[in-house]
């Protein structure tokens, strides 16, 4: 067993703490400490070697009516990882994985972390060749694990060393005989997946995500979900999103089978146990038509109350947050049917710290900007330490070299200890010399009764302007509503209402083209020209 990390007894006596009074001081304690648990893994493929050699029929992955067992899992994933030593990778290299949902995807996946090196996951099909190009450019390991059907539009260099896994596995389909890997010892500290995101700096940001860090999500509860051998765990998400993980090393650290989705959401949700995913695909799907499904998490952007009073009412349902930097969630509330949302507890080995804008506690009940300590917390930005310095700050509260990160979220602590997300620091915009909060307002549209969902944008400095669904939403009484609970600059100048909401790539709220959409409809060039006029 790995032993938890994260201080037993509670924060270090510091002046983060200090200025409160000596009960407000131990309430936090108690709330912000996750539970020391021990960790049965240095390493997340481990799990999954476990389950090979105790169920190796057992079904690890279906797709596309495929299917492959743990033990020819296990099996393939050896034979691609010593190829890849041939080829030069070594324990700590970052290796680029462009696919897609497949069950090559998993042997390249595994047979990197059995070296001791990171995999990098990009979908593909989607992923522009400029922005694949800067991330080859920043890893370690020239090798480029990818299928067939990509590999003429990567931005390969001239004699690039490239493995199609599909072909690779076609010269011994699921027969690959046993053989003992040499790679180094499992180390906890070392990565297991580097996730560029989306970022705010103008490029892409390369989040370092160590085997720690994921053993501590999956192999804890609530983490876990449950998840056990026997289930069907759906993999809806797109790769190259941190929630992507949770969704394969959660199932495949368990023993249950992954079962990997075509085009359609909604089939693979009917046949699965278990279903993660953020709020805007969990929207677009109805319960009573997945009479399987027992437990549901989401994360990754704020959920509204009705959707999950919904699902809660239908299965155990989760609702979680956390950055990638914190790797995936380091909250996650059970909710339950008509009581307040919140985002819970710091899971296991984690803690939560609520601070003002000198790196004090807010004492419970006041906001502020939420930080995450322990185990969760990644090893920063690939090549970018002068960012990692700005977003990672050394652990008053733990001590003993432990870092903690800025999450940019605002949040506060209920009397019942719980966290409520109060939406990001960057989503406070000011309107007409006002500070007016984005997701109040949705929240606030939503509440109303008018509207299943919604989502408020600063159109220009004068006006904000708000979507909601469905479209058949009565957009008169949606503004009334804002108007009787809100300030009068609060309250959106348009109200579009729509069937459904866009999504990026990774199942998000698409916001950048629904600004777009309002810049280009006829209302925002006339709201436009009218703040132009007052300015």
């Amino acid at each position: 067993m790995i032993s938890a990390t994260t201080a037993d007894s509670g924060f270090a006596c510091t002046k983060a703490l200090g200025h409160l009074p000596i009960i407000q001081r131990n309430t936090l304690e108690a709330w912000g400490c996750g539970p020391a648990r021990p960790l049965p893994y240095a390493c997340i493929h481990q799990a999954f070697e476990a389950h090979a050699a105790a169920t190796p029929h057992g079904i690890a992955a279906l797709w596309r009516g495929q299917s492959i067992s743990y033990e020819q899992l296990n099996r393939q994933a050896d034979r691609l990882a010593r190829h890849l030593i041939e080829q030069g990778v070594v324990a700590g290299d970052t290796v680029a994985l462009f696919v897609e949902r497949s069950i090559p995807m998993l042997v390249g996946m595994l047979a990197v972390l059995k070296i001791g090196a990171a995999y990098v996951p990009q979908d593909a099909r989607i992923t522009p060749p400029a922005q694949l190009a800067m991330i080859l450019g920043a890893l370690s390991s020239t090798v480029v694990l990818t299928l067939s059907g990509f590999k003429d539009r990567l931005p390969l260099a001239a004699g690039q060393p490239c493995v199609c896994l599909d072909e690779f596995l076609a010269q011994q389909p699921w027969v690959a005989q046993a053989c003992a890997l040499n790679v180094a010892a499992p180390d906890p500290a070392s990565l297991c997946f580097v996730l560029f995101t989306s970022g705010t700096t103008g490029r892409p940001n390369g989040v370092r995500v160590t085997h720690r860090n994921v053993c501590n999500l999956v192999l804890t509860a609530p983490g876990n979900l449950g998840i056990k051998p026997g289930m069907q765990v759906g993999q809806i998400l797109n790769i190259a999103f941190d929630m992507a993980a949770w969704e394969i090393l959660g199932c495949l650290a368990h023993g249950a089978t992954l079962h990997i989705r075509q085009q359609d959401i909604g089939e693979t949700a009917r046949q699965c146990q278990v279903l993660i995913a953020t709020p805007s695909i969990l929207a677009t799907l109805d319960p009573q038509r997945c009479p399987t499904l027992e437990v549901v998490a989401v994360a990754g952007e704020p959920c509204p109350q009705a959707l999950a009073d919904r699902w809660a009412a239908h299965c155990t349902f989760y609702n979680g947050c956390g950055p990638t930097e914190t790797t995936i969630v380091n909250t996650l509330h059970r909710h339950v049917p008509g009581a307040p949302l919140t985002i819970g507890k710091p899971t296991p080995n984690n803690t939560v710290y609520v601070l003002d804008e000198h790196g004090q506690a807010c004492a419970p009940g006041e906001v502020g900007e939420m930080w995450a300590g322990g185990d969760g917390v990644t090893a920063g930005y690939l090549q970018d330490p002068l960012l990692t310095a700005q977003r990672y700050r050394p652990d008053p509260f733990l001590a003993t070299g432990r870092m903690m990160f800025r999450t940019r979220d605002l949040g506060r602590w209920t009397d019942e200890g719980a966290l409520e997300h109060l939406g990001r620091v960057d989503d406070q915009v000011k309107v007409r010399g006002f500070r007016v909060e984005l997701d109040a307002v949705a929240s606030t549209l939503e509440a109303s009764g008018a509207c299943s969902r919604a989502v408020a944008l600063k159109l220009d400095s004068q006006h904000l302007v708000a979507f909601v669904t469905p479209a058949t939403v009565d957009i008169p009484a949606a503004r009334q509503s804002c108007a009787q609970r809100l300030a009068y600059y609060c309250v959106p100048a348009v109200i579009f209402a729509l069937d459904h909401l866009p999504l990026t790539a990774r199942g998000k709220l698409d916001k950048a083209l629904l600004l777009q959409w309002a810049r280009d409809s006829e209302e925002g060039r006339r709201l436009a020209l009218k703040a132009g006029e007052q300015a």
